[in-house]
């Protein structure tokens, strides 16, 4: 069994990181999902929510932006919309949009065809600052 997972995470326009790992946490749609060398082969999707992994002593944070996760022979793949490391948050722009969601959210109804749409502004968002909140932890 390896000591070390092999962590690739690509959006449609950049690979964000490659990297040794000692485990990676990822938010999936149906609970979040621990990994850990020698883990079962696995294909899931992943919802938007905070992605984290440790290397040495250090745990590192990343908000994500739906996708998928793949882990086999402890080479975990993330394919994701967006990835976004703490220390690249611009906490400002996410505040920003944050209010936008909310305001945007108060004048629809769960009816309107932009209600979902609003949500997932809102929730990511929200992801991205708390993502943000950690940088340097």
């Amino acid at each position: 069994m390896a000591e070390k997972l092999k962590l690739e995470m690509v959006t449609p326009y950049k690979r964000v990181l490659s990297e040794e790992v000692d485990e990676v946490t990822a938010p999936g749609t149906i609970g979040e999902l621990g990994l850990l060398p020698g883990h079962t082969p696995l294909l899931t999707n992943l919802k938007i929510g905070e992605l984290s992994y440790r290397q040495g002593g250090q745990n590192f944070h990343v908000a994500v932006n739906w996708g998928y996760l793949e882990i086999e022979d402890d080479t975990v793949t993330v394919l994701v919309e967006t990835a976004e490391p703490a220390d690249q948050i611009d906490l400002a722009r996410a505040k920003e949009a944050l209010g936008r969601a909310e305001a945007a959210l108060k004048k629809l109804n769960p009816d309107d065809k932009d209600f979902l749409v609003m949500q997932a502004a809102l929730e990511r968002a929200m992801i991205r600052i708390q993502v943000a909140g950690r940088q340097g932890r």
